[in-house]
């Protein structure tokens, strides 16, 4: 994976007690202590992290295991089982296949949106922006500019449209021009609002009545906010069927445990992580790559 190694650098920090689980010490109550005191710490949560310990002191019982070192080992494929379980692969399934953004204020939403099209259109892929922000003008000045840079087309209404109408006049036009993906960009919208997570509901439906067909409704976190991102998903759930998650900002302050907690409590599969600013840093999440580079500590002498 691009850069990986290095732009995951403050995330494996936060794991850095696997370090010291290397060592031969015995299986004990104070090693299981530390693994869970270390999880919550890294954004796992209460509730991901009891799960986590609990499957691993049965598995550890029925194998024997006697050393700090095993339980690593086996830490790691459980870590690894529990992302494994979902299809990260996006759906390019519809004619056009329409992906929708969502996610709150912040995030990155606009920007994940314009760097998927420059990565589809790398593909040579035909691609229509649809600018479903319709509140900030600054959304569709920005995706217009990426349109430009990527070879993307670009669909924008007046600012205060109905960003339903918006969308599905992108459709539309990405089904007339034989263009094989819709990207929509969406307002960021406060979880907590039921008139605005009503308005998503409207804009998915809308979506899916025209020539295209909805095969991913994409969620932005930012994974600096930890546990919070978490309340986000499950809000953002409630009202549309989540396809997958984009989280963001893992190259930053992010801790990184957050897509523990996501895979053990809402069975919501991660599918693209951003590493970095760049145009080409928003990549294919691969859970057995993640898990072993964040768990990637020298042995001690």
């Amino acid at each position: 994976m691009k850069k990986i190694s290095t732009e995951l650098e403050n995330t494996r920090k936060t794991f850095s007690f696997f370090s010291r689980l290397k060592r031969n010490s015995p299986v004990d109550n104070g090693l299981w202590n530390e693994i869970e005191e270390a999880l919550i710490q890294a954004d796992v949560g209460v509730t991901a992290t009891s799960r986590i310990i609990e499957v691993l002191q049965v598995k550890s019982k029925e194998l024997r295991l006697s050393t700090s070192e095993s339980i690593l080992d086996l830490l790691k494929e459980q870590l690894k089982n529990s992302l494994q379980k979902f299809n990260t692969e996006l759906d390019s399934g519809g004619d056009p296949s329409v992906w929708v953004f969502v996610g709150v204020n912040g995030v990155g939403k606009t920007t994940s949106v314009a760097k998927v099209a420059n990565w589809k259109s790398n593909e040579n892929e035909r691609v229509v922006l649809a600018a479903g922000d319709t509140f900030r003008a600054a959304a569709s000045e920005q995706l217009e500019k990426w349109a430009n840079s990527c070879g993307a087309e670009l669909i924008k209404g007046a600012e205060g449209a109905d960003p339903s109408s918006v969308i599905y006049d992108a459709t539309e036009y990405a089904q007339a021009k034989n263009a094989s993906l819709v990207l929509a960009d969406t307002a960021g919208r406060l979880h907590t609002k039921s008139n605005l997570m009503q308005e998503l509901e409207k804009i998915v439906r809308v979506a899916n009545k025209g020539s295209g067909t909805v095969t991913e409704v994409l969620l932005v976190l930012d994974a600096t906010v930890g546990q919070n991102g978490l309340q986000q998903a499950k809000s953002f759930a409630e009202s549309v069927d989540l396809t997958g998650i984009i989280l963001t900002k893992l190259d930053g302050s992010s801790k990184g445990g957050i897509i523990f907690a996501i895979a053990e409590e809402l069975a919501i599969p991660i599918k693209l992580i951003g590493i970095g600013e760049g145009k080409e840093d928003l990549i294919p999440f691969d859970p057995e790559i993640f898990v072993e580079k964040i768990l990637d500590f020298p042995e001690e002498s």
